[in-house]
């Protein structure tokens, strides 16, 4: 049996996940549904830039895949994309090093 990690094909599984656990499913369908809507203080564009940057913080290949897909059908750049990209990854940096702080700070305590 070959495993691998991440397959388009296991998307095909959330009805499970709706099936076992349907109102806590139900719950998180709907919350993540508001990622995409229209009438919010955040243009949809937007809404889909932000949701790329966390998709790529978390390292979700799924989400990457929904959030880039979707950001370009709102009018999203390739450019935006990137520095999309390259935001998430400066936070990402900053809270390695905030978080060494914390490290110096057990350090001298211990």
């Amino acid at each position: 049996m070959t495993t691998h990690y991440h397959s388009p094909n296991d998307l095909e599984r959330l009805g499970e996940f709706k099936e076992l656990a349907g109102p806590e499913f139900g719950a998180y369908a709907k919350f993540d549904g508001t990622i995409g809507r229209q009438d919010g203080a955040i243009d949809p564009l937007n809404r889909e830039l932000i949701a790329v940057g966390v998709a790529i913080s978390s390292q979700c290949p799924y989400c990457i895949q929904v959030h880039v897909t979707q950001a370009k059908t709102a009018g999203a750049t390739k450019a935006q994309i990137a520095e999309a990209t390259m935001i998430a990854a400066a936070l990402g940096a900053g809270a390695a090093v905030t978080h060494g702080t914390m490290a110096f700070r057990i350090f001298d305590e211990a």
